[in-house]
């Protein structure tokens, strides 16, 4: 028994030893040899050290726990690039005899010493890692393949330079067992498939994202030779010729297919039967699966972007076995209506994925109820409708449904889904499904560890339905963003979950205190989402650490009082903490900046009053937006090499950050300091944030001039000074940020001329420069902005005539040019602006990232998936900046942001000197909603193809010198809202009073003198109005007479006439006397007239 015991502890003892010690003395000095050659100055390959006894322990090692030799060495991105390229001596690697793996990805590697290739390596070397280096061409290859590897099986040669040639033939001749051969990422073409012939072992294929073009001889030639080949990928490639699908049919063990971003031309024929595939094809994967050991998952969750393909392209591909087809993938793809009714007979199915597939219509009862032995059924982001059919329940099989994003109707509780007591994982997101809250339907289901329910109805049971015990144990739970708020407390069979990872309640406006029940409850719980609730009361954690809680989010309730000083003592591993638009007051913890692993804190929109922002400086994402913060912002801050976002705005900061020094390279990304008391000048020191992609510094008391090294952020897409005291010119060098999609320049004391500073800024979407001191005229450059979706250049003293290049802004959708000094006629090209609705003008998406550990979670508890869900799972996170836009429309200035601002649309040119008629070409806007076009000295008529204009909502004529009529026509716009013709020389009656030109009053027509009929006070005659002509765009002005220039015009002529006339008698006497004489006659002529009617006048009485 002694003797037993004895050897046990001498057996634990050499396994600590081996533990403790881990390699070989030879391959540790191995290893130390290749550090000195490859990172001589220990940047990657930092804790290699001799001290560091235990070699197995170093980062890139494998040991192998028996022998204690290396059996895996991974060089990935761990040589030195100021090396140059690498030409290897592979004897480096001889020390390790029994090394199974190398990986050598990114280390420019070029080729190989002769004689010194891969060929000197221990003979059990399975995998050889390769890509992402510098080989480019066949020499290079060779030189490291001099001799035979006859025991290699994978070899990565993906992202080099490789291009088609012999090379691969003599290869394959001295890699006689490889299997897996990678190729992706390289620009071979179609001749590099004769060189492949040679790998007759070859199992998998990747020639992904090359410049095949698929000729039919070539898959002749690989498919008579590579028959053990299961896997090939050819997606993202050039135009395949269609015929290459016959010729497939050579692989007769294939059982993976991926000709993804590909297109198929014409017909095919395929064992005799002919398939017209015309312009179907663009992406296209099929993966089979004809034994339970073999599993391709992971190989479909990397290429999901699929074809468009036929079911009966499908049927036709009759070399595959639907008798052993396990795994069906048809998502994006074009199917017909009737695709799961006809389905046909698959008895060996556990897989059908046909998300976004363009479905509609209601479930089928037929055709796809007969997969009995289904196991995931993938309907994600269908237009699918109506309630589940009943004969759902029959896949008692079933595992796995995804469902969401379509239109099913119905209470869950009445339908099938009480009858798959089989579900593991569940998601109902985005339909129209009444959830109860108290889970019934699923209480037997003992299997259920993932249920997804977000933008559904939720409705509240009995309360004979309360406190019932479900026999399942969750691990993720959403019920979020549910379509009616109706103030309900926490689920209440919550109460007896207890291995919860995941648990999203938000957007529920639940009622209550904080359930920190729920951290005691689930001591897994890694994922708390709370947000848009009505929770209340202070912020009351639990009394011991909760190790595994990596995010917490609580924003947009009406939570108070200070944060607890121990919360980092409760969550010591936080990732995310975002407590936004509560009330929390009192000082920020400083030891949340002792958290190495919290990346966001959102503390923003609260009341909080102190902060010590020196020791919050490490954290990724910092924001602290709308609070009662104050002070200076120490060096330090700007200095920090871990913090990338920062936005302070909207406190009480103060002080010059222009003297700051900074020291080294930045990775900022953004940087908010807007609204709060910050002076002098904007800092220089910004161009060491090399990846700054917003900037706003808005709404302080800078002063002086743009720095010129704003130019030199290439990553720049938002910038905002708006609101400030700068002055100067705009620096021309602004060309530079190639990105720059948002500028703000309003509000401030900038002058000169608008330079070249924007010139060909193709990505340019905002461009607001609003009461500024710019002058001359607007530049034509302005045209070749072809993003530009919002120009406001108002309340500045830009001249001359509105440049006819503006009509060259496809995406124009709101042009402000009021208050200034233009002049000219009206471009009547503007009519052909189109308004289109807009979303890029609204936000600047900055990042974009998953919070969820969801996919961790999946795998733990329910394995690999077969279809892809988990991009559907996961939490997304944006963080952006917010487009907000001031424009007057309706007699006031609004300002617009989000939705609204990407339907807005409208011109203002009030406040300028424009003249000439109104074209009528303006009648074409029929998607704007406010025009503007006041205090000018616009004359004409007003333009009866105004009546076309069927959206809007605001518009302004008054203060021209319009005449004429009103169009009658106008009261069929029954979207208006505000209207006004006030101030000019219309005449004629006003519009009949229906619509929404009974809703307008007096003002909106007076100073127009000769105007009548309600609501003005003077009443048409019918002659006045019988009169009047009707207004005709076509005739122009020939038709109308501008009255007051008639009377001037009568005046000046009548005058010189007389003055004339006047002038010609005194200078010449003699026909001054003729012109005496003829009145003289006149008035005897008129006398004797007079007498002799009155004399037969009086005759005539008597």
């Amino acid at each position: 028994m002694g003797a037993w015991m004895l050897l046990a502890l001498f057996t634990l003892v050499g396994e600590w030893y081996g533990r403790c010690y881990g390699c070989l003395e030879e391959e540790r000095n191995g290893l130390l040899e290749i550090q000195s050659l490859i990172d001589p100055y220990g940047l990657f390959l930092g804790d290699w050290r001799l001290e560091n006894g235990n070699c197995c322990e170093w980062d890139g090692i494998e040991c192998d726990n028996t022998t204690r030799r290396v059996i895996q060495l991974s060089l990935n991105n761990a040589r030195d690039f100021s090396l140059g390229d690498w030409v290897l001596n592979a004897s480096l690697f001889q020390p390790f005899k029994e090394l199974q793996s190398l990986e050598l990805r990114w280390t420019r590697l070029a080729g190989c010493l002769e004689n010194e290739g891969f060929e000197v390596l221990s003979s059990k070397l399975r995998e050889l890692d390769l890509r992402y280096n510098g080989f480019n061409n066949d020499k290079s290859i060779l030189s490291c393949f001099n001799g035979n590897l006859s025991t290699l099986k994978s070899l990565d040669l993906s992202d080099n330079w490789l291009t088609g040639g012999s090379g691969f033939k003599v290869l394959s001749s001295r890699l006689k067992k490889l299997e897996n051969l990678d190729l992706s990422w390289n620009q071979f073409n179609d001749s590099i498939f004769p060189s492949l012939t040679g790998f007759s072992s070859l199992k998998s294929l990747d020639l992904s994202r090359n410049q095949l073009t698929g000729s039919i001889n070539s898959f002749e030639i690989i498919s008579s030779h590579l028959g053990k080949l299961e896997n090939l990928d050819l997606s993202y490639n050039n135009i395949f010729n269609d015929n290459i699908l016959s010729h497939l049919r050579g692989f007769s063990h294939l059982k993976s297919l991926n000709l993804s971003g590909n297109v198929l031309l014409g017909s095919t024929t395929v064992n005799g039967k002919v398939v017209n595939i015309s312009g179907l094809f663009r992406q296209f994967v099929v993966f089979i699966q004809k034994s339970s050991h073999y599993s391709i998952s992971v190989l479909y969750h990397r290429f999901k972007n699929l074809i468009k393909i036929t079911l009966n392209f499908l049927i036709a591909w009759t070399f595959f076995n639907s008798s052993t087809l396990e795994e069906l993938h048809l998502d994006r793809t074009s199917l017909p209506i009737n695709f799961l009714q006809n389905i046909g007979a698959l008895p060996a199915l556990k897989a059908l994925s046909v998300g976004e597939c363009d479905l509609h219509g209601t479930l089928p009862a037929q055709g796809w109820c007969e997969l009995k032995n289904l196991k995931h059924l993938n309907l994600f982001e269908n237009n699918l409708g109506g309630s589940l059919p009943d004969c759902l329940g029959n896949l008692s099989s079933l595992q796995l449904l995804e469902v969401s994003n379509n239109q099913f109707t119905g209470n869950i509780a009445f339908g099938p889904l009480t009858n798959l007591i089989s579900l593991e994982f569940l998601s109902l997101s985005n339909n129209l499904f009444e959830i109860p809250t108290s889970m019934k339907p699923f209480m037997n289901h003992s299997s259920l560890k993932i249920f997804s329910s977000e933008n559904n109805r939720l409705v509240t049971e009995p309360a004979a339905f309360v406190n019932l015990i479900p026999k399942f144990q969750l691990v993720f739970f959403s019920l979020s963003k549910t379509s009616e708020a109706l103030n309900v407390a926490i689920p209440d069979f919550l109460y007896y979950q207890y291995d919860l990872i995941t648990l999203d309640l938000s957007h529920n406006n639940i009622t209550g205190m904080f359930p920190s029940w729920l951290l005691k409850n689930n001591t897994r719980m890694e994922e708390l989402y709370l947000s848009e609730n009505s929770f209340i009361g202070t912020l009351q954690l639990p009394d011991h650490p909760y190790l595994n809680m990596t995010k917490l989010d609580i924003s947009n309730n009406n939570m108070k009082g200070q944060i607890p000083k121990d919360i980092c003592l409760i969550f010591p591993n936080l990732n995310t903490l975002r407590m936004p638009k509560n009330g929390f007051t009192g000082c920020i913890p400083s030891c949340l900046g002792n958290i190495s692993s919290l990346e966001i804190l959102d503390l923003s929109n609260n009341q909080l009053s102190t902060v010590k922002l020196e020791q919050l400086s490490t954290i990724w994402f910092l924001k602290l937006s709308n609070n009662n913060l104050g002070g200076q912002i120490p060096i330090s801050v700007f200095n920090s090499s871990g913090l990338a976002f920062l936005y302070l705005s909207g406190n009480n900061f103060w002080g010059q950050i222009s003297d700051f020094p900074l020291y080294g390279w930045k990775a900022w990304n953004v940087l908010n300091l807007s609204n709060n008391q910050f002076s002098g000048m904007l800092p220089r020191s910004f161009v060491n944030f090399t990846f700054l992609t917003a900037i706003d510094m808005s709404k302080n008391h800078f002063k002086g001039p743009i720095p010129r090294d704003f130019c030199k952020l290439d990553e720049l897409e938002y910038l905002d000074l708006s609101e400030n005291n700068l002055s100067g010119y705009i620096p021309s060098c602004l060309i530079s940020p190639p990105s720059l999609i948002h500028v703000h320049l309003s509000k401030n004391r900038l002058s000169g001329p608008l330079t070249y500073g924007f010139y060909n800024s193709s990505s340019l979407v905002t461009m607001d420069v609003r009461d500024n001191s710019f002058t001359d005229s607007i530049p034509n450059w302005i045209g070749n902005l072809s993003s530009l979706s919002v120009l406001l250049l108002r309340a500045n003293h830009f001249d001359g005539e509105l440049p006819v290049q503006l009509c060259l802004l496809e995406q124009l959708s709101i042009l402000d040019v009021s208050q200034n000094q233009l002049s000219g006629p009206l471009p009547s090209c503007l009519g052909n602006l189109t308004f289109k609705e807009s979303s890029q003008k609204t936000s600047t998406d900055l990042i974009y990232g998953t919070g969820s550990t969801m996919e961790r979670a999946y795998y733990e508890t329910m394995g690999t998936p077969l279809v892809d869900i988990m991009d559907i799972l996961a939490k997304e996170i944006w963080l952006n900046f917010t487009e907000v836009i001031e424009f007057r429309t309706k007699n006031m200035y609004y300002s617009y942001k989000g939705k609204i601002l990407s339907y807005m649309s409208g011109i203002d040119l009030s406040n300028n000197s424009f003249i000439g008629a109104i074209p009528p070409e303006f009648g074409n806007l029929s998607e704007i909603l406010s025009l503007n076009l006041s205090h000018n000295n616009l004359t004409g008529s007003v333009p009866a193809t105004f009546s076309n204009l069927k959206h809007i909502e605001s518009l302004d004529l008054s203060y021209n010198n319009l005449n004429g009529v009103i169009p009658p026509q106008l009261t069929e716009i029954t979207t208006l809202e505000v209207f006004s013709v006030a101030h000019n020389n219309l005449s004629g009656r006003t519009p009949e009073g229906k619509y929404q030109f009974g809703t307008f009053d007096e003002s909106c027509y007076e100073g127009n003198l000769f105007l009548c009929g309600p609501p003005l006070r003077n009443n048409c005659s019918e002659e006045a109005v019988l009169s009047q002509p009707v207004p005709n765009d076509e005739q122009g002005d020939d038709g109308f007479i501008d009255m007051e220039f008639f009377y001037i015009s009568f005046g000046v002529c009548y005058t010189v006439v007389v003055m004339t006339i006047a002038a010609v008698l005194y200078i010449n006497p003699y026909w001054r006397c003729r012109w005496l004489y003829f009145i003289e006659d006149c008035i005897d002529t008129c006398y004797y007239f007079v007498v002799a009617s009155f004399l037969k006048f009086s005759n005539f009485i008597r």
